[in-house]
């Protein structure tokens, strides 16, 4: 069984955060391979399917974004999961616009849930860090995350969401380096390659 947990703030007012683009990854994955509807579990909201040929729980926790560990953890903790079943989709500043990386352990980098996750969890977790960019100075940080996407990012913010589940299967195998592979292609296929976002 593996654990996929998208990170983001749970209320109506948060939905287009750029902190929330964890969220829109796992509903993501969740429509396209016909995952059930949500219902409230693990103090979040969760769904279950199986998904290339692995049992997958997606979990999107509603604790708020500071306090994400305490629902990944209880999920985790209930099905005796260690690290190496837990993916975690999260905003990333430090990655350009529409790009993703895959990583294990590391760094928090000043993400609060990130660190909520390993002080409940441990550090050794897959961290998929979807790019929204930075907005230049570390002081206009907190009012650029909890802002919206705007309109002219929704192309880009949708086709990387999209890419990240028609390939969730690879995360599935833990075949990283297919997964990024083949979103990049699926970005720069869309007009956002070399001469677009990257």
């Amino acid at each position: 069984m593996l654990l996929f947990a998208g990170l983001g703030n749970p209320g109506r007012g948060y939905v287009g955060n750029r902190h929330n683009i964890g969220f829109m990854a796992v509903d993501a994955i969740a429509a396209q391979h016909r995952f059930p509807a949500f219902r409230p579990r693990f103090q979040g909201q969760v769904s279950e399917a199986v998904l290339g040929g692995e049992r997958v729980l997606i979990l999107k926790p509603e604790t708020y974004m500071n306090e994400s560990g305490r629902a990944v953890g209880e999920a985790a903790r209930y099905f005796k999961l260690d690290p190496k079943q837990v993916i975690v989709f999260h905003d990333e500043l430090d990655l350009a616009p529409g790009k993703v990386r895959v990583k294990v352990g590391g760094g928090n980098a000043g993400h609060n849930g990130l660190r909520s996750i390993t002080e409940r969890f441990g550090n050794d977790y897959s961290r998929v860090r979807l790019g929204i960019g930075h907005p230049g100075d570390k002081t206009l940080v907190h009012d650029y995350v909890l802002g919206n996407f705007p309109k002219a990012e929704k192309a880009w913010v949708d086709t990387l969401c999209q890419a990240v589940a028609a390939n969730a299967d690879d995360l599935v195998k833990g075949d990283t380096t297919a997964f990024q592979n083949k979103v990049y292609r699926a970005m720069e296929a869309a007009g956002f390659g070399k001469d677009g976002l990257f």
